[in-house]
């Protein structure tokens, strides 16, 4: 689907025109969006907008590095928002001059679609321009990753509080998801941040009509999630050793224990498989308390051995 609108010489929105009028017609600039588009829609880029093949490439081969790219007439971006679902990313294109703003996306985008709607029911149009949309669009995009860095930070609260009581490996199993949420926050993040770093120290992106202080406003929202985000993998990873610390503990006190008992039943196997053996001449076979004296040897053995064990600590 391609939506347009335009903004003519006495400041009226017009809406639904072809994009070739556009080219054609005398507009003060105009703003084509491409939601979901055909292969026919696709080819509009080309035809009658002419742009490079290789942003059009870009944008038809999705999941793209953050990135600008210079052309003779227009800075060509590709951006990411995040599904606020799934933690997926999904690309976003955007080619900017002077007199327009090509906005180019296979989903459907909660960002450009609150920006379109405040833009056609704005009173200040005058004071809209295409770079004024490509900012709010980023602005938006940007401020819909706290909420994501924020529920991470909640399940990670959680895990370490264990507050459900559930298992080690239902938590571990929490952690890992978390850890892989974590990585797909950072991996949009830094290279959005990258982007409007170079967005505000080029010189040439000459087709800004916005003051470059907005754009640094987003680039200080994106270094405050780049520490959240690198906050909470350290806390990923503390969670992670001290639960495999916890159950390493957890094995070898169980191990000690099997090895105490083990270590006490020893003596006795070697006092029972003695008198087990059945020789004739055996003289403790014929005594008559010989039965008795080998079970109170077995008990005073475990007793000794009992609290030989207690006073160098193995019971603790």
């Amino acid at each position: 689907m391609i939506k347009t609108i335009a903004i003519n010489q006495d400041y009226q929105l017009i809406q639904g025109l072809e994009a070739s009028e556009l080219i054609n017609g005398n507009y003060l600039w105009f703003w084509i969006d491409f939601q979901q588009p055909t292969q026919s829609e696709i080819e509009v880029l080309s035809d009658p907008l002419h742009f490079h093949p290789l942003a059009i490439e870009d944008c038809i081969f999705t999941l793209q590095r953050p990135k600008l790219d210079y052309y003779e007439d227009y800075t060509f971006f590709v951006t990411q928002a995040l599904n606020t679902l799934t933690i997926t990313k999904e690309e976003i294109d955007f080619f900017l001059a002077e007199n327009y703003i090509v906005s180019f996306h296979y989903n459907q985008s909660p960002e450009i679609e609150e920006v379109w709607n405040r833009f056609l029911h704005s009173t200040k149009v005058k004071s809209w321009s295409p770079s004024q949309v490509l900012y709010h669009v980023l602005d938006k995009m940007v401020d819909n990753y706290f909420p994501l860095v924020y529920q991470v930070e909640d399940t990670l609260n959680e895990i370490d509080e264990n507050s459900k009581g559930r298992s080690m490996e239902a938590l571990l199993e929490d952690l890992f998801d978390t850890r892989h949420d974590l990585l797909s926050l950072r991996q949009t993040v830094t290279p959005m941040r990258d982007l409007i770093y170079r967005i505000i120290n080029s010189q040439r992106v000459t087709v800004m009509k916005i003051k470059i202080e907005y754009f640094s406003d987003i680039h200080d929202h994106l270094l405050k999630l780049t520490e959240m985000v690198e906050a909470n993998r350290e806390l990923a990873t503390d969670i992670r050793d001290s639960y495999i610390s916890l159950n390493s503990h957890q094995t070898n006190h169980v191990m000690k224990v099997l090895t105490v008992i083990t270590t006490l039943f020893m003596p006795l196997s070697f006092i029972a498989g003695l008198y087990g053996m059945n020789f004739h001449y055996m003289p403790e076979l014929t005594w008559k308390y010989g039965y008795f004296f080998t079970l109170f040897l077995m008990v005073l053995v475990v007793l000794v051995m009992s609290l030989w064990f207690r006073k160098k600590g193995w019971f603790k």
